[in-house]
């Protein structure tokens, strides 16, 4: 690739004089050093992220809050402070994540955890969202493609919703949160689930976190650190089992917003995972009752 900067007695040689040899280890060692740089960079905050949401597993919640806080003031500074721009929209992204806990451990305590808390976690996330989205020009799919591919999205989605929701069931043995399954509480349920909990949810891990660190560390790097991301989140459910089973979902999901760059398609499976997760499944039994 570079073969005509050196001398052609030396090329056909299949020699490299010492000073150019020098040179070649040096452009190495410093793209090496940029991208461990890099591993810091967005892996500090990571270790952040999952350290508070440790605490919150094993029931700390006061120093857990006190931890996102003391994070939402670092990255606020960080933002800041960094003279790179593609550091800055890293952590423009990752600071969603310490005031989407934030805003769930301020939920008074006189709400009962039913389908409408999930309206009073989310809603207010929307307005960070759009301000990082809009800062850091998310790339949306095009509405023309998006009903082109609506007839197989539909079905797919609604099928591996069914099968992650099935598999996550048995973990974790939600209860529902419909108190039957007439039409008004499934459309509800379905507006909630696929609206707000997994267009939020998807918007914060996949479209715009995952994307941004798909661009600073590699479309794996990226994909892994949202996908651990999405799993330790999930403290909250009390259950080593969970966190891990939502970390592999997580991965699929990234991989399938990955290959297709559709967040409606991650959406609708997220929001299908939920729908059975904590309707249909608690009132009907595994296998939908059919087994």
């Amino acid at each position: 690739m570079a073969s005509s900067d050196y001398p052609s007695s030396e090329r056909e040689a299949g020699q490299i004089s010492l000073p150019e040899f020098g040179k070649m280890f040096k452009i190495q060692t410093s793209e090496k050093t940029g991208y461990l740089q890099k591993i810091f960079s967005a892996g500090a905050p990571v270790i952040a992220i999952t350290f508070a949401e440790l605490l919150i597993f094993t029931g700390r919640i006061k120093e857990a809050a006190a931890t996102y806080t003391l994070l939402l003031i670092i990255l606020s500074l960080s933002i800041i402070a960094s003279k790179k721009l593609e550091t800055r929209k890293v952590y423009q992204a990752l600071i969603l994540l310490p005031v989407l806990r934030l805003v769930n451990l301020s939920m008074p305590i006189f709400f009962e955890a039913n389908i409408y808390s999930f309206v009073f976690m989310y809603l207010p996330m929307t307005i960070p969202i759009t301000i990082v989205s809009v800062y850091q020009e998310i790339p949306k799919e095009g509405k023309m493609d998006l009903l082109r591919k609506m007839g197989l999205y539909l079905p797919f989605s609604l099928l591996a919703g069914l099968i992650f929701a099935e598999a996550e069931y048995l973990i974790v043995q939600t209860r529902p949160l419909i108190p039957d399954l007439s039409f008004f509480n499934l459309l509800q349920l379905t507006i909630i689930m696929i609206f707000i909990v997994g267009l939020i949810e998807e918007l914060i891990f996949r479209g715009i976190i995952q994307t941004r660190l798909e661009e600073f560390l590699g479309p794996a790097g990226g994909v892994l650190l949202a996908s651990l991301l999405f799993g330790v989140m999930h403290s909250s459910y009390g259950t080593f089992y969970e966190i891990v089973y939502t970390f592999l979902a997580g991965g699929i999901l990234g991989y399938f917003f990955y290959r297709t760059k559709s967040l409606p398609l991650v959406v609708m499976i997220h929001g299908f995972i939920n729908i059975f997760l904590f309707g249909i499944i608690p009132h009907l039994g595994p296998g939908l009752g059919l087994v």
